[in-house]
């Protein structure tokens, strides 16, 4: 007798190879998530850095705030566009 529960379970197997495969992507976009907003932190810190040590020497400068507004909106810009490739990347893993 045909039973429909194991045609089911038979197609929605799959290799081990292939798992791996998908679990190896996801992990490395992970990373790279990880890696991109390491980056954009440490950035942040030097600015910080920075900016006390210029305070500290000479009055504050509203044209830096500026720069640093603009700075911030870069990075922003850079983790959505991380956060865009991630979402890629799983919609082909499915």
């Amino acid at each position: 007798m045909n039973n429909p529960y194991n045609n089911q379970t038979s197609q929605n197997t799959e290799s081990p190879e292939i798992y791996a495969a998908r679990l190896a992507l996801i992990g490395s976009a992970l990373s790279t998530l990880g890696d991109g907003l390491q980056a954009i932190a440490a950035g942040i810190a030097l600015q910080e850095l920075e900016k006390s040590k210029q305070a500290s020497e000479t009055p504050q400068n509203p044209s830096s705030e500026l720069d640093q507004t603009s700075e911030l909106e870069k990075m922003q810009k850079q983790i959505d566009r991380l956060a865009n490739k991630i979402e890629r990347m799983e919609r082909l893993v499915r």
